[in-house]
């Protein structure tokens, strides 16, 4: 059995909790200095590009704190209606309804959901040849009438399939759930809390398939999918093969070009967004979604991302006010020995 990969270098914590991240102090600031606390909550699927502009706007601002949370993209958004943090990390289109509620949403990222499976399933070799249809994927995951793993591969082979999903509120099985031409709530399998988790599960499982976003699919550093996963190739067309155009799923790079070039369907590429209740006030907050939709966009290839076109940066950038108002030093408050 292959060990669980770390995803990330923090903490994973599973069965209902939250990655965290916390940075910053508490030193007051120099004269003229940003400073103040940010807080962020929400996608999986954006928290490493959001630990990574964090850490690049910190070396510019060192007085400001960032608190940043994983718990999915419906956290993410109800956080941010509530005024619970100031940006939630939300992986899917936002709903009207949530529009009328206050969300304001700004596009600062691209990336894509895939099917992940097993590295020993025992029909990988043909699995890898024919592709998943739009068409079986909806059997595998809205009717559940594919039970059995020749019937996606043509072959008599009778050992089951088992389909893992999401258990929390996200862009991700949303975004796939859009592919399916259904929503989340329509999503069979076993359901499962995070996409660590998902991922986790199929690492286990030589009989699972299930769905990732691609930092949870891929390895950032060798850019190789994670030990014991296998990234399924989807059969666009639908002949029945995966031809060599639709060959992309090698390594993590090459699936971002296919992403940006528009060869993988989209749905599930899908746009990231950081959400706020309406226009932001807090001045460090302006500043900090000034830097992601300008020089922060240099870190989303890099980090597994694809960048978004300018006019969409634009007009995230138009949504700001024109300048963020000076923000006051803050005092150290006093230890008591």
């Amino acid at each position: 059995m292959n060990r669980p990969v770390q995803f990330i270098k923090t903490a994973i914590v599973l069965a209902g909790c939250a990655l965290a991240l916390s940075c910053g102090n508490n030193r007051k600031a120099p004269e003229g200095e940003l400073q103040g606390e940010i807080s962020l909550s929400g996608a999986f699927a954006l928290y490493p590009l959001a630990v990574k502009w964090a850490d690049e706007f910190r070396k510019l601002h060192p007085y400001v704190k960032i608190d940043i949370s994983a718990g999915g993209a419906g956290k993410g958004m109800t956080d941010a209606l509530a005024q619970v943090v100031d940006l939630g990390m939300v992986s899917r289109d936002v709903y009207d309804s949530e529009v009328a509620k206050g969300a304001l949403a700004f596009a600062v990222a691209k990336d894509a959901v895939v099917a992940t499976i097993n590295a020993d399933n025992p029909v990988l070799e043909k699995l890898l040849e024919t592709g998943l249809t739009q068409q079986n994927a909806v059997r595998l995951w809205i009717t559940e009438d594919i039970t059995i793993w020749g019937q996606l591969t043509g072959t008599p082979d009778d050992t089951p399939v088992h389909v893992y999903t999401r258990s929390d509120a996200c862009g991700a099985a949303e975004t796939w759930a859009q592919w399916l031409g259904a929503t989340q709530e329509d999503l069979g399998g076993t359901a499962v809390f995070g996409d660590p988790g998902v991922a986790m599960a199929v690492q286990k499982d030589k009989l699972a398939i299930g769905l990732n976003n691609l930092s949870y699919a891929y390895d950032e550093n060798t850019r190789l999918p994670n030990p014991g996963i296998v990234v399924m190739p989807i059969d666009v067309d639908g002949n029945g093969r995966v031809d060599d155009y639709e060959r992309f799923y090698a390594t993590k790079d090459d699936i971002i070009e296919a992403i940006a070039n528009d060869r993988y369907p989209s749905p599930p590429a899908r746009d990231l967004y950081l959400v706020s209740n309406g226009v932001p006030q807090n001045p460090v907050v302006i500043e900090f979604l000034r830097f992601i939709l300008t020089e922060g966009q240099q870190y989303n290839v890099p980090s597994g991302f694809i960048g978004l076109s300018q006019d969409k940066l634009d007009a995230g950038l138009a949504l700001l006010p024109a300048e963020a108002l000076s923000v006051e030093p803050v005092e150290e408050e006093e230890t008591a020995e």
